[in-house]
């Protein structure tokens, strides 16, 4: 039984953040990290975190060694954080995308994203499973197929304002998607 004091995130019974900013644990980034290496997968030495949030991921990924361009729409704590509207963005990229993208505009982020990577390059989004439902998604999982879909089976989680000191359980089924700009075929589904 949940003490009272751990509460799990659940957009069903409170309202959502202005912005959609559920920060995702770092420990979800690590594990993923992880299952890449075992699967001999690199990442680009540059990465743009397009969603910063207050750092979480970002965190992870410098002290991994990586150049991360941090952006966020507001100011949430992280120093390192440029404040840039992501789907205002214009300028190609020649790095990987990696996000936790507010899931209210997820599509929106993914046809950006995909429009601004150069040939070869990935798009890495932190989505709920639910991301591969509806006809509306269909018809952009047929424009760009995820070249790789990692499903956690354990629970991963998220905090509402990135306050993991409240919101202590995972509730929902995650997963990292991995487009790679001018894949053409059928996702490769890998358990973590």
């Amino acid at each position: 039984m949940k003490s009272k004091n751990m509460l799990a995130t659940n957009p069903v019974k409170e309202s959502r953040e202005t912005n959609d900013y559920y920060a995702t644990h770092p420990d979800a980034l690590k594990i993923f990290l992880n299952k890449l290496n075992e699967d001999n997968l690199t990442l680009s030495k540059d990465i743009w975190e397009c969603a910063v949030g207050g750092g979480h991921l970002a965190k992870v990924l410098i002290e991994k060694g990586f150049n991360v361009r941090c952006t966020d729409i507001v100011y949430r704590g992280f120093t390192k954080t440029e404040i840039k509207d992501f789907l205002s963005e214009t300028e190609i990229w020649n790095g990987d995308i990696l996000t936790n993208p507010p899931f209210i505009v997820a599509e929106q982020f993914v046809e950006k994203g995909m429009s601004l990577l150069e040939k070869g390059k990935k798009l890495i989004f932190f989505l709920k499973v639910q991301f591969l439902e509806s006809k509306g998604r269909k018809l952009l999982f047929e424009k760009y197929p995820p070249k790789y879909i990692y499903l956690n089976s354990e629970r991963q989680h998220t905090a509402k304002n990135g306050n993991f000191g409240k919101y202590t359980l995972g509730t929902l089924f995650f997963c990292w998607f991995v487009w790679e700009k001018g894949f053409k075929g059928e996702p490769i589904i890998r358990w973590i």
